[in-house]
């Protein structure tokens, strides 16, 4: 048991120095370390924003009352989700209920302070290497309730303080997911969610070279909240996964050294299992055994959140010790690379050819397996933007689903051009193609 000494001094040493973001301007002046003022400043915008139907006037009130006065988490929250000027004017004008409703809830920031420093005192008694960060409740458009940057945790307080009671109604399709995350009382899990986001700012990365990397790196997350907070993970992946854990892991183990994680993360409902976000719970399994398997508990924390999750050895290594697999990691990770498709031609086009024709408008990709006709993408090639193969419109895949066609902007004479097909592209099984460079030069005229 710490007495008021021993905690003061923690406090201090958690928000009393400098961390990478820490402008005095930003901080609320009730509290030394939680940031809330993006949400005065979008609440007075959002109230001249609906005053007036001039869209220039909307704009202007949004730059002005929100966007020139945000703090570095709001400016990282928008960058990190690449939120726009009119995706902010078009939500408000379009979802006035629902912004309507959450209003008097995101003021819940203000009161947190307490709650927060408790919470943040237990994750340091079970990680006594935790470094400062602070908190900034921001207000996005809908696509992000927590993330982090740098060191500081950015919240999207218009999902993360949304009940079963926040209407959706006006969201488009594309957000229908959120009725049951509401229904799911995010608001009452706001300290979860933080500790959740503050490991993040002690990891060596938040973002995975494949997917068993962004999978574990979540499931530390997840796992170290739960065990500094002593309460069991609100989120309902978790509880779902438990009783569904052998179909899941089947499935997992198929795509775990796959570079595309969306089959498992930031995905929807619309999957197999009708839960999304699954790769949360096999993190928090292989982390939950081989925090069992230790004797030092300690020492598996600090593991788990030091661990190199983009050194493969390394992340094979910790994954392995949990024994949550069957099989050596390599077993899988070789059985999925000989599992992928891969582009056999270019119908009429030779690819790395320096004489393709000008007149050519259609390009044809044929695959070695039968392809799922609902995913596909494409990358820039070294050369960049200037000289990619423009995609104009899709015509469509074959019967057999072993080649798709698209129709190509005019090629220009005596030009070198590329592009990546990506491993968006995957199989009927979801395993995604291996990358293959396009890369031509057109014939002189």
């Amino acid at each position: 048991m710490r007495n008021g000494f021993l905690v003061t001094l923690l406090i201090f040493a958690l928000f009393g120095c400098d961390s990478v973001i820490d402008k005095s301007n930003d901080v609320d002046k009730t509290n030394k370390y939680i940031v809330t003022s993006d949400i005065d400043n979008f609440w007075n915008a959002y109230d001249k924003i609906t005053s007036t139907k001039d869209t220039i006037q909307q704009v202007k009130f949004l730059k002005e009352l929100f966007l020139d006065k945000a703090s570095e988490g709001q400016k990282g929250m928008i960058t990190a989700r690449n939120y726009t000027e009119q995706e902010y004017i078009s939500s408000i004008i379009n979802s006035s209920e629902f912004w309507k409703s959450i209003r008097k809830d995101t003021y819940q920031a203000k009161t947190l302070s307490k709650e927060l420093e408790l919470g943040i005192e237990k994750l340091s008694s079970i990680y006594p290497e935790l470094k400062p960060a602070k908190i900034y409740f921001t207000i996005g458009v809908l696509r992000s309730n927590g993330t982090t940057l740098d060191n500081s945790v950015l919240i999207g307080s218009e999902l993360a303080f949304a009940n079963k009671n926040t209407p959706t109604e006006e969201f488009p399709e594309y957000l229908s997911h959120l009725r049951s995350f509401f229904d799911s009382e995010p608001s009452e899990n706001i300290v979860f969610l933080n500790i959740h986001e503050y490991v993040h700012t002690q990891q060596k990365t938040t973002i995975g070279d494949n997917l068993l990397a962004q999978t574990v790196l979540e499931g530390v997350a997840e796992f170290v909240a739960e065990k500094a907070l002593n309460i069991e993970s609100p989120n309902p992946q978790i509880k779902f996964g438990r009783g569904n854990d052998a179909k899941i892991k089947a499935k997992f183990k198929v795509e775990m050294f796959s570079p595309y994680v969306y089959n498992w993360i930031w995905n929807s409902t619309d999957n197999e299992f009708g839960m999304r976000d699954l790769a949360y719970y096999v993190g928090y399994r292989i982390c939950e055994n081989y925090y069992n398997i230790a004797t030092d508990k300690e020492k598996a924390i600090r593991d788990m959140i030091q661990l190199d999750y983009n050194n493969e050895s390394e992340l094979m290594e910790f994954v392995e010790k949990s024994g949550y697999f069957s099989k050596p990691l390599n077993t899988y990770k070789e059985k999925f690379e000989s599992s992928r498709p891969s582009v056999l031609g270019l119908g009429v086009i030779q690819n790395k050819s320096i004489n393709v024709k000008t007149n050519i408008n259609t390009l044809t990709i044929s695959f070695s397996q039968e392809m799922d006709s609902l995913n596909r993408g494409f990358e820039l090639g070294s050369l960049g933007e200037d000289n990619v193969i423009r995609i104009s419109d899709y015509i469509g895949f074959s019967d057999d689903g072993k080649s798709v066609s698209f129709k190509i902007e005019d090629l220009a004479p005596s030009k070198k051009y590329q592009i990546i097909v990506s491993s968006r592209f995957c199989n009927t099984d979801g395993v995604p193609l291996i990358p293959y460079l396009i890369e031509f030069q057109t014939a002189d005229k």
